[in-house]
């Protein structure tokens, strides 16, 4: 992939300050209006409960943030980590208008090395993150190192969908039809370009699956979401 001349992470956050204002309406069309609720299953998948103490990881616009914040209400707390500075004026401005405010904590940060002392989160989730990140095993190795012995890491993102014409359906439209729509939402074809290309080169909801045990989860599998277009990915940390 082509990142003019920046390395990935530079290229990463300049597209995402670029697109934020639109990244919601995006994601919302791109799922088909699923997302919120492969968001709920995510967080069901990742185990937050009432007073546990959570991370989300590349949180963008703070959805996934959010949804943790209700599980975890009303005694536990909720950190939602980003490097986009747009991405996180905007999850700030709609966490403050939200009952949960007082929940969650934003923050500035490289998933590359997380600002957290080792074993101090009851679990970490990451929503369509793990393949922005310029080195994918040493992201996976951050959040298992600061989630507590026996916690869940869960990844929500684009998988590989296998079905027979189905496949090429769902390719043509989000490599066509994505960046269109993104050209007539504010002129971003380019930086939704990226999001079908990093998607392509992004590994199957199995190699990820095999990623994580590699890095030292235990139990690790995958759930498909609408045919495998999108994966939940998790395992749990010894």
């Amino acid at each position: 992939m082509n990142f003019e001349g920046k390395d990935k992470s530079h290229y990463v956050q300049d597209t995402f300050n670029s697109i934020a204002g639109k990244y919601d309406l995006m994601n919302t069309l791109m799922s088909l209006g699923m997302d919120n609720s492969w968001r709920r299953r995510t967080v069901k998948k990742v185990g937050a409960k009432q007073g546990m103490n959570m991370l989300d990881v590349c949180c963008g616009t703070g959805k996934m943030t959010l949804t943790l914040a209700a599980a975890v209400s009303p005694a536990g707390q909720v950190t939602g980590l980003d490097f986009s500075e747009e991405m996180l004026s905007i999850a700030g401005k709609s966490i403050s208008a939200s009952p949960y405010k007082e929940r969650i904590v934003l923050m500035q940060g490289d998933a590359m090395s997380l600002p957290f002392d080792e074993n101090c989160f009851d679990g970490a989730t990451v929503g369509w993150g793990l393949r922005n990140l310029p080195d994918l095993r040493q992201g996976i190795k951050e959040m298992i190192r600061i989630v507590k012995p026996g916690s869940m890491i869960v990844s929500l993102d684009m998988g590989k969908p296998t079905l027979p014409i189905y496949k090429q359906l769902y390719w043509l439209y989000f490599e066509k039809i994505i960046p269109f729509l993104g050209r007539m939402h504010g002129g971003k074809q380019k930086e939704y370009a990226y999001l079908y290309h990093s998607a392509c080169e992004f590994e199957s909801q199995e190699q990820l699956a095999d990623i994580f045990a590699e890095c030292g989860l235990e139990n690790c599998g995958y759930i498909n979401l609408l045919g495998g277009v999108v994966a939940i990915v998790y395992g749990k940390k010894e």
